[in-house]
């Protein structure tokens, strides 16, 4: 909502300060600038990427408009997941266990955080490293230098959008010039016009210069920075695995370990220690077995 609202004051105040100077709107309607503009940008972009960049890209955009970052209720459930998941470690075999993190789709602790089992990169990143704490031969800071890595290699997956449609927003500005140049070469064509014909002509060149500055300035540039707010939000709940995990392998009692994990989340978004306690005693996550 914000990147709309923002996008409507912005076009308002430079069509508003520009009819306020005296000039005609008609002449900033210039469709085939835009299509120049428009068309290489996306061209190279397209170029510029794989298939899989291409779908993402469209796939963060849509994400920032539905403004898809989580909310409490999926912080809630991973803690919610972690907490079942840490209480049978200690309590149950590791068949058991095994169970869970084998197939999660049909696992009750899975189940009862649909947000979680949704996420099938969540669910198997909690997965892999439940599996290593079974096995027990890797000591938790070679468990945190592995989850390191691999959390760094999820996260710059996840910023390829991010990069790849703000390098097409660094590369406007130059397509700009480019649609100038060509409006120029078409208003020397016309160099016996009169001075009215031919001013006009150089002035719709002008407004490609325009344009491109306006699409990178005015509209990649607020885009990919939301794209960048959202999928670090998303990858917020990496680190509450992480945390949790690390602190659970040092020691720590899962109603402890889910502390370190809560901690990680900005202050703003942190559900209430309540809201933690009331998510551990649902069906199977119940805090007396702990």
């Amino acid at each position: 909502m914000n990147l709309i609202i923002g996008f409507v004051i912005t076009v308002g105040c430079i069509i508003g300060g520009y009819m306020a100077m005296g000039g005609y709107v008609a002449l900033l309607m210039q469709p085939f600038e835009l299509v120049v503009i428009g068309g290489a940008g996306v061209g190279s972009f397209i170029m510029a990427n794989p298939m899989k960049v291409l779908k993402d890209s469209g796939k963060a955009i849509g994400e920032i408009f539905r403004n898809a970052v989580p909310k409490e209720k999926a912080y809630l459930e991973v803690l919610g997941v972690l907490y079942s998941l840490m209480r049978d470690l200690r309590t149950k075999s590791r068949n058991e266990i095994e169970a869970h993190i084998d197939n999660p789709a049909e696992s009750p602790i899975f189940q009862s955080a649909p947000t979680v089992l949704k996420d099938t990169e969540l669910t198997s990143f909690i997965c892999d490293y439940v599996r290593l704490i079974i096995i027990g031969n890797a000591r938790s800071h070679e468990i945190e230098a592995l989850m390191d890595e691999e959390i760094e290699t999820i996260l710059h997956d996840r910023m390829k959008p991010y990069h790849s449609i703000q390098s097409m927003g660094d590369a406007f500005p130059a397509l700009g010039i480019i649609a100038a140049v060509l409006g120029v070469i078409k208003a020397m064509s016309h160099i016996n016009e009169s001075p009215e014909v031919l001013g006009g002509l150089i002035g719709a060149a002008l407004v490609g210069t325009m344009l491109g500055i306006f699409l990178s300035y005015c509209l990649c540039n607020p885009i990919v920075s939301q794209i960048k707010v959202v999928r670090t939000k998303q990858h917020r709940l990496y680190i509450i695995v992480k945390q949790t995990l690390l602190a659970y392998m040092n020691g720590s009692v899962p109603q402890v370990a889910l502390e370190y994990g809560r901690k990680t989340i900005s202050s703003s978004d942190r559900p209430s220690i309540d809201s933690v306690e009331q998510e551990m005693m649902k069906p199977g996550g119940d805090t007396k077995a702990a």
